[in-house]
This record gives structure tokens, C-alpha cells and sequence, in this order.
């Protein structure tokens, strides 16, 4: 019998998370604050009884709500699934539930892994205003013209420097990929769907909030697509209200090609010259 110690080995858990955001100062913990993180943290702690320290996919801001957020953390106890989802949902608030866990690989990372991540943002034109069980996630507007608000999505589409709808954080890149901003309208709802490889600070407040001003005829949909020149958040852009928004999903790539994505994510990215072998 061998007198070594019994290694103890880490496994990886991945966790999707639902909440309402409305209570929550964010997602990141901060003292003193209620935060998604904090509560799920303290709760994952108290079943686990150990520390947990979460990484997530996408750090909303106060307000914002998620229906798909993704987050991983390690731990060296045993993990049964169905048992730690279920007394979960016993500690945990009723505005945030852990809606799925299961184990990762060793190469996942909800933040670096990820290829891209859906939101929507959810207005009405209704002229009450939200409806009471809306009022929390849906935000009153004046009525659209909601074929300039499209036109002048569209035409952001595309790797640009978004440094006009971002709020300037130090050594981060505002360099992103949109890949879609569309609308569409049922009744008086009308929902903006947005997906990017990653977003900045108030990006997707600031892209609605610029679509909003062309669809009431403040602005032309010309200008929403003028401001990929500037190089500093712009203050021509109103910022949409937190509460509209929600983070529906993030995708991740397959289990064989997570290191490779997350070195990729971890790469400073530029845009293109004009007149380089990609440009158009």
C-alpha cells in the first residue's frame, strides 16, 4: 500500500443561467451589492461547502436580464446533476434560477470559448405602455418607422470598430463582429435581435438607442452607419434602458476546437484596411 497522499482531481462544471435583473446590481460581485454572482456563488458554496468562483460568459449590467447566460467554475467535489439543480432550486431566489448543469472540458471557459452571443431588446409601441406583467423587460416607445430602423441596422453588420457605441474601458478593444441586427414587430412588441463573436460595454444599449432615433425620424439611417469612423463613444447616441434587454444565448464551439477558440478570443483584433485582400 502506498503512504502518498490521495490526489484530489478538479472537474469543470458548466452551468446555464436564467435571471431577472431588475434587483441585481449586475452580474460581478461587488462588496456590499447584491449581484447575480454574489448569490450564486454563496448558494453554490453553501451546497458544495466549498468556494466557488464562477466565469461567465457575458458580465450584464445593471438591469439587463438573461435567459441563456452561460458560466463555468471548478470543483473537487462530487458532482450529481440532478440532485445539486434540484437543491438549488431551493437556495436559490426566485429571480435567478441555474437552469441546466452538467460537466465541461477541461478546455471550456464560458468567457473565452464562446463564438458568439445572442441578445434581444424588447420595446412597445403600445400607447399605455408596457403591460404589467411586461414591465419589468419591455420598454415604451413613440411609434417607428421600423423600415429606416432595419435599413440603418443592416448597415452596421460586419467586423468594425464600434467605439461609438462603447463605453471606454482601459486596454480593451472595441473591435467586434456583428453578425446580426434585425427587427421584427407582433402587434405593439417590437424586438431587436443582435449577435456579435463578443460585445462591449453598453454596446447593444447603444445600437438600439441609435436605431430607436432613426425609426422616429430624429436622425437619418446614413447616420447610424457614420459614426464606425469615430474613435471615441459618441454623444450623439442615447443609451436604450437597461431593462429591455436580455442575453438568450451564447454558442460554443465543438469540444475538440475549445483551446483553439480560446486562444482566438484571447487575440487583440484590428479592422481591416480598405484595399487589403479581404476589403470590399
Amino acid at each position: 500500500m502506498s503512504d502518498s497522499p490521495e490526489r484530489t482531481v478538479s472537474i469543470r462544471v458548466r452551468l446555464d443561467i436564467s435571471y431577472d435583473g431588475t434587483d441585481f446590481t449586475g452580474w460581478a460581485r461587488q462588496p456590499g451589492l447584491r449581484t447575480v454572482q454574489g448569490v450564486l456563488e454563496e448558494s453554490l458554496g453553501k451546497v458544495l461547502r466549498e468556494p466557488v468562483q464562477l466565469t461567465v460568459a457575458g458580465r450584464t449590467d445593471a438591469g439587463v436580464h438573461a435567459e441563456g447566460q452561460v458560466a463555468h467554475f471548478d470543483t473537487t467535489a462530487e458532482i450529481d446533476a440532478g440532485k445539486l439543480l434540484h437543491r438549488l432550486a431551493r437556495f436559490l431566489p426566485k429571480d435567478v434560477r441555474v437552469t441546466g448543469i452538467r460537466p465541461a472540458p477541461a478546455d471550456f471557459d464560458a468567457r473565452f470559448s464562446a463564438i458568439r452571443r445572442h441578445y434581444v431588446y424588447r420595446l412597445t409601441t403600445a400607447p399605455y405602455g408596457a403591460s404589467p406583467l411586461q414591465a419589468r423587460s419591455v420598454v415604451p416607445c413613440r411609434p417607428v418607422d421600423l423600415d429606416a430602423m432595419r435599413e440603418a441596422s443592416r448597415n452596421l453588420l460586419g467586423l468594425h470598430d464600434f467605439a461609438a457605441f462603447c463605453r471606454r474601458r482601459e486596454g480593451a478593444t472595441t473591435v467586434r463582429e456583428l453578425q446580426r441586427f434585425d427587427w421584427d414587430r407582433t402587434g405593439d412588441l417590437l424586438t431587436a435581435h443582435v449577435t456579435a463573436d463578443a460585445f462591449c460595454w453598453s454596446m447593444v444599449r447603444s445600437l438600439v438607442g441609435g436605431a430607436l432615433a432613426v425609426g422616429e425620424g430624429r436622425r437619418t439611417p446614413d447616420w447610424l452607419a457614420s459614426l464606425l469612423d469615430e474613435r471615441s463613444r459618441s454623444s450623439s447616441v442615447t443609451v436604450a434602458p437597461a431593462h429591455g434587454l436580455s442575453l438568450i444565448a451564447v454558442d460554443y464551439p465543438a469540444d475538440q476546437d475549445l483551446a483553439t477558440r480560446n486562444a482566438q478570443t484571447r487575440e487583440i483584433r484590428t479592422v481591416p484596411s480598405a484595399g487589403g485582400c479581404c476589403g470590399e
